[in-house]
Order: C-alpha cells, then structure tokens, then sequence
C-alpha cells in the first residue's frame, strides 16, 4: 500500500435527543478525521455537506481538525442528520435519520481531478452509508486499494455487487456466534476482498486475511459514548497498516483507539447546542 488515505462519502450531525447537542459524524468523515489522529500524515476527505447550520458545523470541524475542505462540496439543502439517544451504558442507539439529506439526492460522482487525487494518495475508504457503489468501479481503478465499511448490511446481493471492487472489506458481527463469522467472511472473500474483518461488539474482532485467521479481543475502557468507536477501530487498523505495521500490531491499535473513542462523547467531539 502507499500510505495516502482518501475516504469518500458519507458525513452527517448525531443529534443526541437526551443531551440537546449535535456532533459531527458519518463514517467516511470519521474514519478520516481520526486516522489524522492517530498519526497518518497524508489524509483527504471528499464529500457532501449541506448549507445549513449543520452543514457548516462540519465544515467547520474538519477545518478544526487540520482537514482541507478542498474536496468538499457544499450544496443547496439540508446535511445529513441522524438522531440518537443512549442507554445507562452509554451505548448509543439510532432513532431516525434524514437518509443522508441532500447527499442522498445528488450523489458524488468522480471527475478526472478527483480520480487523480485519489491515484496520488493511493488507499480510498467508503461505506455502505455512502450512496457511492456506482462511482466504486472507477474509484478502484484509479486507487492502489479500497477498504470498505458494510456495517450490518450483509445482504448477498448487495455484496456481489460491492465485493469486487475493495481490497479490505468490513463488517459488523455483533451478535454472530463463531460459526456464522466464518461463513461471512467465507462468503465475502469468495467474491473478491483479500482481508476480511468482522467486528463483534464486547468479543473484539475476527480478521482474514487469505486463510490466515487473526483474533484481536477489546481493549479496556470507561465507556461514556459509544458512537463512532467502530469507525475508531478502522481508523487506527488503515493508519497503521498505511504507516507500515504488520497486521497483529495494526489490530492492537485498533482495537487501543475504539476503546479510547468510548471514552469521549461524540465520534471525535466538538458538540454544539441543538437549535431546534
């Protein structure tokens, strides 16, 4: 791999209903944001937002960040915006969401700058929140490798149809027992992607890479928040891997930067107060 990150797609506001405040989120803009973190130098965003309060909110943060906005679009209409409470554990639970808001509607499609960017940085991360799967085919033409975020959406045809076009495909697990983790990855690297990581909550995660199985367990932490501690995990596994680590070491840091992101409120912070 060289050792440029793109993510592409998906940025949304968490309102937290039980605390009155939005934070920034989104799986591709949090995978970025944190990988930059975690020391990965050469990162890029390219996405969506709209020009309301929230929108600008993320534009915003991300600058906060140390993040260019050179690849962000800022279009007429309402950001994507998910609305979430929590149980006494501090996990967090999905309510409703607006699709993505205007994202849903325009899309992102690639031109030849873009294309070439990626082709620079080398590694593209999206997801399945992403509303990207017809642009994946040129994207991965012109990227050195693709890792991809497929959360729970485990539906067969929807992998055909993705599967192809990534290099790192992952997945959440909770709730599998062993057995169905094993068919799952079987059933994804049968149809393209190289390494597989299953995510299973309190269980750690389960990685293939060809037949090689690794088991990486949770690492500890004092939970206040849940919310984007998955994206934490791809964040600290591409930064490693992308700054040279083997795989053991990159799943270490995995899984020491998704218990650090429970220890925060927020996919990576920066509230502001619910306007209604």
């Amino acid at each position: 791999m060289t050792d440029g990150l793109v993510c592409i797609g998906d940025n949304v506001v968490d309102l937290y209903l039980d605390r009155g405040v939005f934070f920034p989120g989104g799986n591709a803009l949090n995978v970025a944001v944190l990988a930059r973190r975690f020391g990965l130098a050469k990162v890029a965003y390219m996405g969506i937002v709209g020009n309301d309060r929230e929108g600008d909110h993320v534009r915003a943060c991300m600058s906060a960040e140390g993040l260019s906005t050179a690849h962000l679009r800022r279009v007429e209409g309402p950001n994507g915006k998910a609305k979430v409470t929590h149980d006494a554990f501090g996990d967090r639970v999905f309510v409703s969401s607006n699709r993505g808001g205007i994202r849903r509607k325009l899309m992102l499609r690639m031109d030849d700058d873009d294309l070439a960017m990626i082709a620079d940085m080398g590694h593209v991360h999206s997801s399945c929140f992403s509303y990207l799967e017809p642009e994946l085919p040129r994207i991965r033409s012109a990227a050195h490798s693709l890792s991809f975020d497929f959360s729970t959406v485990h539906d067969p045809a929807y992998l055909a149809q993705v599967c192809p076009n990534v290099t790192t495909a992952f997945l959440s697990g909770a709730g599998l027992d062993d057995s169905a983790v094993d068919a799952l990855i079987a059933r994804v690297q049968a149809l393209g992607p190289e390494t597989v990581c299953v995510t299973r909550g309190e269980k750690g995660a389960m990685l293939a890479q060809g037949r090689d199985r690794l088991a990486q367990p949770t690492a500890p932490a004092r939970v206040v928040d849940t919310m984007g501690a998955g994206d934490a995990f791809i964040a600290g596994y591409l930064a490693a891997v992308l700054s040279g680590a083997g795989t053991a070491a990159a799943l270490e840091r995995a899984a020491f930067h998704a218990a650090r992101a429970c220890e925060w409120s927020g996919a990576w912070g920066h509230p502001m107060p619910d306007g209604g």
